[in-house]
């Protein structure tokens, strides 16, 4: 599946839903998602499973401020690192 599949299929579900609770309230879940997210790594357990959810809610969001994720992120992430230009990185943090 593609990221624009994805989106388009979370739309499709979702939508509705998440034009009634709007953008704040969307991006009020995605920073739980990321907590949950955060409690999974400290436990070691459904890290897997948070992951997808912090997916789906950034998406939502996404659809509710008319993003197509799947464009934006190959424009930020074209193949290289667009600081060194090489694959793999050869930046030093």
């Amino acid at each position: 599946m593609h990221i624009k599949e994805f989106q388009q299929m979370i739309a499709e579900i979702y939508k509705d839903r998440d034009l009634e609770r709007g953008v704040e309230r969307t991006m009020l879940w995605v920073i739980e998602e990321i907590g949950e997210l955060a409690e999974a790594l400290r436990r070691g357990d459904n890290i897997g499973e948070e992951i997808a959810d912090v997916l789906a809610w950034l998406v939502s969001l996404a659809n509710l401020c008319n993003i197509d994720v799947e464009t934006e992120v190959l424009k930020k992430y074209p193949g290289y690192c667009i600081k060194c230009g090489r694959k793999p990185c050869g930046c030093r943090a």
